[in-house]
């Protein structure tokens, strides 16, 4: 019998079809890199936790950096990394961002030291299968997981750079960690606790949420019947709202027809391959 081919998505993937059906297929459909492929937020929140990565894999090692050693890492990232096409005409330089991701470290450094919170992965990456014949999946990276020796239980860290706090409603209706507490589960245990931890930075605050068998269970369905609805789509219009001055692909949507915004020399080009 024939195998079908596996799809699979992730939580951006399906964000992206629900904000903007027109940004989905340019990226995912027809696999357009856009001229400037991130903005200077997207490069700050990058390497960020890029080195919130490397902090925490030291002290798997045994080995606590210092906070200027952290800052040194996060300085020598930057600039590997940086390009001054992020910047836009917004006012602000890229001082500016570089010291905002500066103080997010301080002050994470500061409030956690000494990291002993018995950290087992960072980055880590995990697949979901989402129906009994392992056809759709969805895959993920934890940015960092931990077992809590008090508790008992599994945690899930997650860090945001963004300026906005949510409510808590809005939390306790999170996709992306729900869905990645299911991987926990299926790793080390269905009976075993997880909690879901998200740090944001930007007001040096955390906030926590835990899911119960039955959330886990609708919200598999409810991501199956997301997925299935996509794959049946025929129709991408595109969606303005505020989330467009993020967007990559505003120079080249109709609903942003500007010759203004236009690249006279676009670039644009196929992606050979894109989750």
């Amino acid at each position: 019998m024939e195998q079908k081919d596996v799809k699979v998505y992730s939580h951006s993937r399906l964000s992206s079809f629900e904000q903007c059906r027109l940004k989905y297929k340019f990226q995912y459909i027809d696999k357009i890199i856009p001229e400037i492929e991130k903005t200077v937020e997207a490069h700050l929140g990058s390497i960020v936790h890029k080195t919130l990565e490397w902090l925490y894999s030291e002290v798997k090692e045994k080995r606590i950096p210092s906070m200027d050693e952290m800052i040194v890492y996060y300085s020598k990232s930057w600039i590997e990394e940086y390009s001054p096409e992020l910047i836009e005409n917004n006012g602000r330089d890229e001082k500016h961002y570089f010291n905002k991701g500066v103080q997010y470290l301080l002050d994470y450094y500061n409030r956690y030291r000494p990291f002993d919170d018995n950290t087992l992965e960072v980055e880590k990456e995990i697949f979901i299968d989402l129906d009994e014949k392992g056809e759709f999946k969805i895959r993920g990276f934890i940015d960092r997981l931990a077992y809590n020796l008090k508790t008992g239980e599994y945690e899930i860290h997650d860090y945001k750079t963004s300026n906005t706090m949510p409510k808590q409603e809005k939390i306790e209706s999170d996709r992306q960690l729900a869905l990645y507490s299911i991987a926990v589960k299926e790793m080390f245990g269905k009976d075993k606790g997880v909690r879901l931890i998200w740090h944001y930075l930007f007001f040096n605050k955390r906030i926590e949420s835990k899911r119960t068998e039955e959330q886990l269970d609708r919200l598999k369905k409810e991501t199956l019947e997301l997925i299935r609805a996509i794959e049946r789509t025929t129709e991408f219009p595109p969606n303005k709202s505020h989330l467009c001055n993020w967007c990559a692909y505003k120079p080249i949507c109709p609903a942003w027809k500007n010759e203004d915004l236009i690249p006279k020399k676009p670039r644009w080009e196929k992606q050979e391959k894109l989750f």
